[in-house]
């Protein structure tokens, strides 16, 4: 017999000899069931390691100097498009006044015929072929009193009727509807607003703000700033000849502050359906499918948006990003990623590591008659309303200064699962030993108790 080890009496796994072993029935049957309980088990495990679960997380928001997308799609039936106008300006004193450039404005046919979209070759109101471009190249047309425009095509002159709206709204003048001045007349303007009065208007597409408190509005008539007033041209909108005149009647179809979410995205941030999930209003963004109706031509809708920064970030977000920093180290890659300006309308927010950054938000409304007032017709007589103002629709927005972030990870570590494996393997066998021990000792005692009965 080899001579013992200094270790083996630190030995805690005692053996038996082969022959002082029994094997039972029932020893076989607790076996096989405890050897599929540790598979399945161990398969949960398994299924638990690779789940991929989604924190969030509340942190201080410190980005600064940063900007953020709004992308809207409104329709108002019972204004024409050439009587909106959307402005943007914030508290850092940047305004946008009659903002085009990523906005499309949809001419919508009167209610009374459906309501669809007009043919796009029809939407310009002051058509090319009715400009000065076939006029001689020495006519300057008169600016009827304003200064000439500072984008005018030759300085110091109107050469069409748009350069002498731009003109009058420039010198924060009234422009009316153009019929007495020779560039409108040769333009039609005035036949072809008149054409458009019953018309409706959809105002869709995207802005580009600084990610500060300010607000966004479509209001009537070409606007202007005047001093620190910022004022409207509201001519057209009072001297109108429909009958019943226009109202800011209006449909949000949607509007959201940033990137839309991908439905894949959605899924994993929604539970698929589940309710108390974290993501519970974005998505669907509170102001979807609002509908507001009113005759009242001389009427304010307002809209309290508070506004939440909120991140994804995918699971190994972290390396894609250090891969993506280092291929765009060049100069031009580095400059490209600094410059907002540079980043096309609508995929902003979205990053090439897959993250994303987008916002949340609530929303609270309030309307109210210029006229003012107050609510004794709905029962709440104290209630009184300013009187005065601009008719149309206004968006005030104000950034939360926390921020959202919700962080893919792994439900466990590759440790966490071993020792989760270990728990299984050892707990299942610690039953199943106890279970085989229990049955064994009762079959030993009802032979015995059979034995003593013969």
């Amino acid at each position: 017999m080899a001579g013992k080890s200094r270790f083996t009496r630190l030995d805690a796994f005692t053996k038996t000899v082969e022959d002082a072993r029994i094997r039972t029935t029932s020893g076989g049957i607790v076996t096989i069931v405890s050897l599929l309980v540790v598979l399945f088990l161990s398969w949960g495990e398994w299924r638990d390691y690779r789940k991929v679960v989604i924190h969030p997380e509340l942190v201080v928001d410190k980005g600064r100097g940063e900007r953020m997308e709004i992308h809207l799609n409104i329709t108002f039936p019972k204004v024409p498009c050439e009587l909106l106008t959307l402005d943007v300006m914030d508290v850092s004193g940047e305004q946008q006044h009659g903002v085009q450039h990523g906005v499309k404005k949809i001419r919508l046919r009167p209610q009374s015929e459906g309501g669809g979209e007009i043919d796009a070759k029809v939407i310009a109101l002051h058509a090319a072929d009715e400009s000065a471009t076939h006029l001689d190249p020495s006519y300057c047309g008169p600016c009827y009193g304003a200064p000439a425009p500072y984008n005018a095509k030759k300085p110091g002159c109107c050469s069409t009727c748009e350069e002498i709206r731009e003109a009058y709204a420039q010198a924060s003048w009234a422009f009316g509807d153009g019929s007495t001045m020779e560039q409108c007349q040769r333009e039609h303007y005035t036949e072809r607003l008149a054409e458009q009065r019953h018309e409706g208007c959809r105002i869709e597409g995207g802005l580009r703000v600084n990610k500060v408190i300010g607000n966004f509005h479509i209001a009537p008539g070409r606007s202007f700033s005047n001093g620190n007033m910022h004022v409207h041209d509201l001519a057209q909108w009072w001297n109108s000849p429909v009958p019943g005149g226009h109202s800011f009647s209006h449909m949000i179809h949607s509007l959201r502050f940033g990137p839309q979410l991908p439905d894949e995205l959605v899924k994993k941030l929604g539970g698929n359906g589940k309710k108390n999930t974290l993501w519970t209003n974005h998505h669907v963004n509170p102001l979807d499918n609002t509908k507001q109706e009113t005759d009242d031509p001389n009427y304010n809708f307002m809209y309290f948006v508070k506004i939440v920064p909120t991140s994804y970030l995918p699971l190994g977000w972290e390396k894609k990003k250090q891969a993506a920093a280092a291929a765009a180290r060049n100069k031009a890659g580095w400059e490209r990623e600094q410059d907002h300006s540079l980043v096309g309308l609508g995929a902003f927010g979205q990053g090439g590591d897959g993250s994303m950054e987008t916002h949340q938000y609530s929303v609270t409304s309030h309307k109210r008659s210029l006229a003012g007032g107050d609510d004794a017709k709905e029962g709440h007589g104290e209630r009184l309303h300013s009187r005065g103002g601009i008719p149309g629709v206004f968006f005030s927005y104000d950034i939360s200064p926390m921020k959202v972030v919700n962080r893919e990870e792994r439900a466990k570590s590759f440790v966490g699962f071993l020792a989760g494996l270990c728990a299984v393997v050892g707990g299942t066998l610690t039953v199943a030993a106890a279970v085989d021990r229990g049955l064994f000792e009762g079959t030993v005692r009802l032979k015995k108790l059979r034995s003593k009965d013969n």
